[in-house]
């Protein structure tokens, strides 16, 4: 006895819940002229054809294959199994492993021919359908219509589908939220008033930062919506399907593509305001990028535990100056190096030891041009070794050439030319690859006075600020100041109160560019691939 599994599908919730019914009956007739079982019935409720995720009797109707339980499934039409070719095509090809066959009471048994002629049909016809549900949503907004959505501060005009009107205690709301972050306030401020006043929000059970905030891009948020300046913006972002998972998610189009009408009668805010609170927002946004950049002191993330390698962090206050002390020993004790050190003293310190080399800008081109006589003398070694592959590879691919000049001459028989071209081109292929891997010779770096003079500039008007006393100082001079630095390690003297300040740089930032290989010699002063090291004692 052949087993069948039904399967039916209605798309929205807008349909009749009948239709699976009225499907089901269909196939069950279907399968009686037949002389079929019913073995299983599956049915998704208000599920898109566009996938088969979200689809839970689809993915049972799948298990009961694999398990074996049904010989065919059958349906009313291959658009109800899904509107998606390639779900189609992975179904069809799944149960052709399985042995399972797919029929319909539309087309019978399906074959190649209908999963590709009515699998592309289904497919265009969800293209053609978003197609037009976009252009009657186009016609809506050029009549100065809503397009769909809750703004908050409207409601629609009965009777009149698509039209809005104001709601006064909203837009009260709304304008005491403009006047409150141009006087000052912040989003999460202005959230917490209207919670602690109980203002019933857009939608949840609370204002928060987001709601009033938004995305710039989305036009979404109480501060960046068009539609209270009586502006309908439609076509910021589309929808699109993840297929993986099955879900819509949006994605912004060009503003170009954004329909703008307007639409007076529904202006809460002013030009003016509205503008401003934009211009707000704006240097908000730029001093916050501004901030995450700049790191709160001055050695911020650049210090390290002498013992451990671990990083140094923040351990206390004493009388308002930060002491650090080893991350790794001041969270599990993991490191000898209980010992703390004031942070100040470790920034006058490097501070200090910088301006000391940068003063002596004759050592400096002094290290230049040591550093460029053994490049140059790398270089020779390298430009050698990539001549002479150069060279053989000119005699292998000549070798190649000329046997193969002599086989179509007739001078040499095939048997013999098929013999030598294997070995031949072998080694064209060998010498080619060792050609290209070669290393290329070293580029020779010059010292940028400019860069110098700026450099030394910025760490004077760091090491005053630091004089000062303060733990600020200018962005400007900080970000001078870690671009010369990689680390600095801090080195506790044994049996001393004293410490070693190690500090290992970028001698590349004065020179312009990547110049130095990463490898490092020990020892006093500028070293090869790091920068500056100047140990200072006595902290």
């Amino acid at each position: 006895m052949t087993r069948a599994a039904i399967y039916a599908r209605f798309s929205t919730d807008l349909q009749n819940d009948r239709s699976v019914d009225d499907q089901v009956a269909l196939c069950k007739a279907f399968a009686a002229q037949r002389g079929w079982t019913i073995a299983a019935v599956f049915a998704d409720r208000a599920a898109s054809g566009a996938s088969v995720h979200g689809r839970p009797d689809y993915g049972r109707m799948l298990i009961g294959a694999l398990e074996g339980q049904f010989d065919i499934i059958l349906c009313e039409d291959l658009d109800r199994l899904s509107r998606n070719l390639a779900d189609t095509a992975r179904l069809y090809e799944r149960a052709g492993f399985l042995g399972l066959k797919i029929w319909t009471v539309a087309d019978g048994e399906i074959t190649d021919m209908h999963v590709g002629l009515r699998g592309t049909m289904s497919a265009m016809f969800l293209k053609n359908l978003a197609l037009k549900v976009r252009r009657g949503m186009a016609g809506v907004i050029r009549d100065g219509r809503h397009a769909g959505g809750r703004a908050y501060g409207y409601r629609p005009r009965p009777g009149r589908p698509g039209e809005l009107e104001i709601v006064p205690d909203e837009a009260a709301v709304i304008r005491r939220i403009f006047e409150r972050y141009l006087a000052g306030e912040t989003p999460r401020a202005i959230a917490g008033v209207l919670n602690s006043e109980g203002v019933a929000p857009p939608r949840g059970i609370a204002w928060n930062a987001s709601t009033i905030n938004g995305n710039r891009a989305r036009g979404h948020g109480i501060l960046l919506n068009a539609i209270y300046t009586g502006r309908l913006v439609w076509n910021r972002v589309r929808m699109v399907k993840d297929p993986d998972t099955g879900k819509r998610v949006s994605r912004v189009n060009p503003e170009a593509e954004w329909q703008i009408v307007e639409a007076p009668d529904l202006q809460i805010i002013d030009d003016a305001t509205f503008e401003a609170v934009a211009a707000r927002k704006a240097k908000r946004a730029q001093s916050t990028r501004q901030e995450n950049r700049s790191p709160r002191h001055l050695l911020s993330g650049l210090l390290r535990c002498g013992c451990c390698g671990a990083g140094m962090s923040v351990k206390d206050r004493d009388h308002g100056r930060v002491r650090i002390i080893c991350s790794r020993a001041k969270e599990s004790r993991s490191c000898t190096n209980g010992r703390s050190f004031y942070l100040d003293r470790i920034e006058a310190a490097v501070v200090g030891g910088i301006r000391e080399q940068l003063v002596d800008q004759e050592g400096i081109r002094y290290y230049v041009k040591v550093y460029n006589e053994e490049r140059q003398r790398l270089a020779a070694d390298l430009i050698n070794n990539r001549a002479s592959l150069e060279r053989a590879l000119a005699r292998a691919e000549g070798e190649l050439q000329r046997t193969i000049d002599l086989a179509i001459k007739g001078i040499i028989g095939e048997q013999d030319a098929a013999a030598r071209l294997p070995a031949l081109r072998a080694e064209r292929d060998r010498v080619a690859a060792d050609l290209a891997s070669a290393e290329q010779p070293p580029n020779i770096v010059s010292l940028h006075p400019t860069i110098l003079t700026k450099y030394q500039e910025q760490v004077e008007a760091l090491a005053a600020t630091i004089n000062a006393g303060s733990e600020t100082g200018s962005a400007a001079s900080k970000t001078a100041l870690r671009d010369l630095i990689e680390t600095v390690t801090i080195q506790p003297i044994a049996g001393t109160r004293e410490v070693d300040v190690v500090v290992k740089g970028h001698l590349a930032a004065l020179i312009g560019g990547n110049a130095f290989p990463t490898f490092t010699r020990s020892g006093d002063g500028m070293v090869a691939g790091e920068g500056l090291e100047p140990p200072t004692r006595g902290l």
